[in-house]
């Protein structure tokens, strides 16, 4: 993508300026404490491996479940030597490695803890209603446990245990598991720059945000998807008020820029190409979902351009609806934003 000098909008988008409408969330009580699954499951006796379990369950009775399940894809526990417990014990050997990179680079979770409290402080602010997650559960599980999320793929999820946090995809970027051979087999660059921490906090709110409002996108014409996303990327500004726009949209800095630059552009690539009304996913896929960049917008774009357009036309109707609340905004049908938005960016 050709870059221009746009600096001032650029630099807003990166550090995602202030809005001095940001509520003081200040005294809203919400509960949320860390657990460290992973410390304590790592800490059990697979010599004495049933006791261990059923001491672990006391203190995890509804996250076990989940792990074990869904997590690691276990069957059912039968007593031990059964399938599930070799299973298991087979993967707490395997990852004895992640575990102690986990622990020299998590010694504290504290700041995740800290951040995404405040972002459920901004979430009862917003949605009075919604019942917040009370757990940061941090666990660690398979490296292939990638799960397709509304606003892209992480490793983090939300369950009625609460907000999981699968540490085993946030070492950072440059950590060998990832580029290693079998690391790059699994993840691409463009998919592990972001298995870092700074994404344990933006990941936890684009959960709780689809926990709000789950996606329903199917049979979509492009530009509805796109303002799908958007609604959702203006949920996560409100939520995250001082998060930098990268992190919440998971492009890099030059990216971003790129995009701000250019967004006349890339506006009108889905124009003269009459694209908006298309719904054909093995089309519509080139845009809305995870790749090293656009194909048809050059090396330099990022994947995931859908994300980004989305994004400016809820913000651009937002402008025009500064008093519609956010759960109004995410019921208001897609079409109808894009059309009362005149987005005509140059």
């Amino acid at each position: 993508m050709k870059r221009t000098g746009f600096l001032a909008l650029v630099l807003c988008g990166l550090l995602a300026c202030g809005d001095s409408k940001t509520p003081d969330v200040s005294d809203i009580k919400v509960t949320l404490n860390e657990e460290r699954f992973d410390k304590d499951f790592f800490a059990i006796d697979t010599n004495q491996l049933m006791p261990s379990l059923q001491k672990l369950s006391k203190q995890y009775p509804h996250f076990m479940t989940d792990y074990f399940q869904n997590i690691l894809g276990l069957p059912p526990f039968a007593g031990e030597g059964d399938q599930a417990t070799q299973l298991l014990k087979q993967f707490y050997r395997d990852y004895l490695p992640i575990r102690a990179a986990v622990e020299k680079t998590f010694r504290s979770t504290t700041q995740y803890e800290t951040e995404v409290k405040k972002g459920l402080q901004y979430t009862k602010y917003y949605f009075p209603e919604y019942k917040t997650p009370e757990k940061l559960i941090f666990y660690i599980g398979p490296m292939d446990a990638l799960y397709q999320a509304s606003l892209g793929s992480y490793g983090d999820a939300i369950t009625p245990a609460g907000l999981a946090v699968g540490l085993q995809l946030h070492l950072g970027s440059n950590h060998e598991f990832y580029t290693n051979d079998l690391g790059r087999q699994l993840y691409p660059a463009y998919i592990s720059r972001r298995f870092t921490p700074d994404y344990i906090s933006v990941n936890c709110m684009k959960n709780v945000i689809d926990d709000i409002y789950p996606e329903k996108i199917a049979g979509k014409t492009l530009i509805e998807q796109m303002v799908e996303k958007g609604k959702r990327l203006y949920v996560l500004d409100k939520l995250m008020p001082n998060t930098a726009d990268t992190l919440k949209i998971g492009y890099t800095q030059k990216q971003l820029e790129g995009c701000f630059s250019n967004e006349g552009r890339i506006w009108n690539f889905f124009l003269i190409n009459s694209l908006l009304l298309n719904n054909d996913p093995s089309y519509t896929k080139n845009f809305m979902g995870e790749a090293p960049h656009t194909q048809e917008l050059g090396q330099g774009s990022p994947g995931y351009i859908g994300l980004f357009v989305g994004w400016q036309i809820v913000k651009k109707y937002m402008e025009k609806h500064g008093d519609l609340k956010l759960p109004d905004l995410l019921k208001t049908p897609a079409m109808n934003i894009y059309q009362e938005s005149k987005y005509k960016p140059k």
